[in-house]
Formats: C-alpha cells, sequence, structure tokens
C-alpha cells in the first residue's frame, strides 16, 4: 500500500474508536433504539448515494431477499445490544471489549466460511486479546468486583459476539451480491424496526437535547456510518483485505484516547494492560489472515 492509503487506514480506524464517545454523546437525549434510526437513515442515505455515483445495482435480485433479512435482523439486534451496553459502562471498555468482534469472527467463520480455518497464529492472538480483556476486567484492577459485575460490559461483549458473526456472515453475501447492496439494503431494511421499536417502548429525553447528542448522532450518521464505510470500501477494493483489516488495533487505542479527553475517563492499570494486550492480539490474528 502507499503511503496516502496507510494514512488513509490509520485514519478511519481513529475515527471508528470515537464511536463509544458518540455514542454515550447521543444516548444524554436518545435512547438506544432512536439512536439506531437516526444514525442509519443518514447512512443508508450516504451508500445509496455512493453506490448511485459509482453506477451499482442496488435493487436486489430475487434470491438475495432472504438473506438481507436474516443479516438485517442480526444487525439490529448487534446495534441495540451495543448501544444499551455503552450506556451502562465507561467509554474506554467499551472500546475495548467491541474490538473482540474479529476474535469472535474467527472462531464463528467455520460456520459461514468453510475455507476459514484457525492458524496457530491467530489462536494464538485470540489467547492474547482475551487476556486483555480479562485484565480490563479484573477485579484487582478496578473497584472491588464493579466491573467484573457490571451487566453493560457483558452486554458489550454480547455485542462483539454478534457483530462478529454479522461481518462472518455478511462477507459470503459480498462475495455474491456485493459490498454496496449488502450493506445498503442491511441498513435500509433495519429502519421500519429501529422506528417501530423506538416508538413503542422509548421516550426522547428533550430536555437534555443540546450539541453533544446532536453531535454524537451525526458522528455516527455521517462520520462512522457515511465516511468510513464509503472510504473502507475505497481500499478494500484497491489493496489487500488482509492488509486493510490490520488496520484494526488503531481503534482500541484511539477509542480510549477519546474516552479519557472527552469523557473524562481514568486510565486505569487494568485497562492500560487490557488495551496493550487486545491491540497485540488483533494485530496477530489480522496479521495471520
Amino acid at each position: 500500500m502507499p503511503l496516502h492509503a496507510i494514512a488513509l487506514g490509520l485514519f478511519i480506524h481513529t475515527l471508528w474508536g470515537g464511536n463509544a464517545v458518540a455514542v454515550k454523546w447521543s444516548l444524554e437525549a436518545f435512547p438506544p433504539l432512536w439512536v439506531g434510526f437516526v444514525r442509519f437513515v443518514i447512512g443508508t442515505a450516504a451508500v445509496g448515494a455512493y453506490a448511485l455515483l459509482l453506477r451499482v445495482r442496488l435493487w436486489p435480485y430475487p434470491g438475495e431477499w432472504r438473506a438481507f433479512a436474516v443479516l438485517m435482523l442480526v444487525f439490529v439486534f448487534q446495534i441495540w445490544t451495543m448501544n444499551v451496553g455503552f450506556g451502562a459502562t465507561t467509554g474506554s471498555l467499551s472500546t475495548i471489549l467491541l474490538s473482540l468482534n474479529p476474535l469472535f469472527g474467527a472462531l464463528l467463520a467455520r460456520f459461514f466460511l468453510s475455507a476459514e480455518h484457525l492458524s496457530p497464529m491467530r489462536i494464538a492472538g485470540m489467547c492474547v486479546a482475551f487476556a486483555g480483556t480479562a485484565a480490563a476486567l479484573s477485579p484487582e484492577s478496578n473497584s472491588g468486583l464493579r466491573e467484573f459485575m457490571n451487566p453493560g460490559n457483558w452486554i458489550v461483549i454480547g455485542s462483539a459476539v454478534l457483530l462478529g458473526a454479522r461481518l462472518m456472515y455478511s462477507a459470503r453475501l459480498v462475495r455474491e451480491s456485493g459490498e454496496l447492496r449488502t450493506m445498503f439494503w442491511m441498513m435500509a431494511l433495519s429502519l421500519p424496526l429501529f422506528l417501530a421499536g423506538a416508538a413503542a417502548t422509548e421516550t426522547i429525553q428533550w430536555s437534555h437535547l443540546g450539541w453533544r447528542p446532536v453531535a454524537g448522532l451525526a458522528y455516527q450518521g455521517v462520520v462512522i456510518a457515511g465516511f468510513c464505510f464509503v472510504a473502507n470500501s475505497f481500499l478494500l477494493r484497491k489493496y489487500s483485505p488482509s492488509v486493510v483489516v490490520s488496520f484494526n488495533f488503531v481503534s482500541p487505542i484511539a477509542g480510549v484516547a477519546l474516552s479519557i479527553l472527552l469523557l473524562d475517563e481514568s486510565f486505569t492499570a487494568g485497562v492500560a494492560l487490557g488495551l496493550v494486550l487486545v491491540a497485540a492480539g488483533l494485530t496477530l490474528v489480522t496479521r495471520s489472515r
């Protein structure tokens, strides 16, 4: 990869690291399902515009609707659990725990991609990363059993499992249907469910509306679901996917730094050790592909 492509890859994953901060800001006024709905209205429009610009067919073929519907259901539950979990724990731990998704994806790859196998380097990377998770949640490095027993942390881990499964399932669809059509319909089909669930069960706290919730929603929709997806798809088309995904280790580092800077969170010994081990494990897993 040339230097400008490397810089773009690092920039994208740095922006992805800010997702936890953006979600926590938006949750100050908007409940989890409303956050998902607004975010993916913007994301659907951005991806649709990009597809039109490239003259990519968006309307599915008859045999694609069922696969897109299954992907959408996993997607909705994954985003909902992510938003709920992010709201119940710190931004630093949210970033570290959600970044485990490539490891769960590698474990689940055998169910979706028959050619995938666990190499010794990938297994070693998983062990290192899961050791980092244990360090981040260690009672000895936090206030008693607070972080280990916090259900928010385990909800985020559950979301990481769903995200890994979604990425492996969508990898097969991308090969058959193309990346833009797959991602567009995953988001577009999710909008009625997000809206119905939000309208039926959630209430927006209009009294808490300020620049932070609005900025958080805009960041998730425009920057994450819009720019980052489009820019990453550009890199995936031009360069080796195994090289592009090797930048994954940047996201937890950026996420922890931004959480400390923008959410006034403390940098504990457990978070520090967990961050180093998870980043190292992600590097081993992605470099083994």
